[in-house]
Formats: structure tokens, C-alpha cells, sequence
């Protein structure tokens, strides 16, 4: 497993995401309806692709951080449910209130995605060194 080049690609992903926020700062809201659409799409995609390694794996896959990404599938297709609705908000009040519930969701998002990077160093690093302690015993036994 080539954990150097999944993280280099965590961390392309992470720059892409800064690239899109920045820009998404000065945009439409019609330009943002796209973004999020675009977003939407690579999003599907990444979840399907994550459902077919897990599926080509077996149950072994089935873990803890299966069942994450799973929740994180369903908490962007509530994200998505809410911006169609918001479409529909006349109230200045209930758009105001919405903006805050959205940005209070986009914080705690970031806040799990950092939770998330640390806990991928920490299992990538725990599987290294079960690595490292498994070939040490079975180069043990052939001594």
C-alpha cells in the first residue's frame, strides 16, 4: 500500500478545495449553483468509487470507516436537499437563519475533515508498524 502517494493526493484534493473557496468568495449566486452542482458530481463519483472498492473487498472493508463515509454520503445529500429549498426562501429572516445553520455545517465539515486526516495518519502508521512487527516475527520464525 502506498500511503505517501494517498496522502499527496489528500493533500492535492485539500488545495483544490482552498482553490474553490476562495474563488466561490466572489462569485454569483448562479456561479455557486454550479460549483455545488460540480461538486455534487465529484462527490457522487468519490462515493461510488469508495462503495466499489468496499464491495470488491468484502467484509473485511465493512469497518468503522466504511460506515463514515457512508454518513458523510448522506450528510451532503441533505446539504444538497437544503440549497434546492433555499431557492424557494422568501423570508429574509429564514434565509439569515439558514445562512448560519450553513455556516455552522461548513465548519464543523472542516473540523471533521482535520479529525479525519489525523486519524488516517494514525491508522496508516499503525498499519506500518503491524507491518513492520509481523515481518519482524515471521523473519524470527526463519531464523
Amino acid at each position: 500500500m502506498d500511503y505517501s502517494a494517498q496522502f499527496e493526493e489528500l493533500e492535492k484534493r485539500a488545495a483544490e478545495g482552498l482553490a474553490s473557496v476562495k474563488s466561490a468568495a466572489t462569485e454569483s449566486r448562479a456561479q455557486l449553483r454550479q460549483r455545488i452542482d460540480e461538486a455534487q458530481v465529484q462527490l457522487d463519483l468519490a462515493g461510488k468509487d469508495a462503495h466499489d472498492k468496499a464491495t470488491a473487498a468484502g467484509d473485511k472493508a465493512q469497518s468503522k470507516w466504511a460506515q463514515m463515509r457512508a454518513d458523510a454520503s448522506a450528510k451532503m445529500d441533505d446539504v444538497r436537499s437544503k440549497v434546492d429549498k433555499r431557492s424557494d426562501q422568501l423570508d429574509a429572516k429564514m434565509a439569515k437563519h439558514d445562512a448560519e445553520w450553513a455556516e455552522m455545517e461548513a465548519e464543523d465539515a472542516v473540523s471533521w475533515a482535520v479529525w479525519s486526516i489525523d486519524n488516517a495518519r494514525l491508522a496508516v502508521l499503525d498499519a506500518i508498524d503491524a507491518r513492520v512487527y509481523a515481518d519482524q516475527r515471521i523473519a524470527a520464525t526463519k531464523a
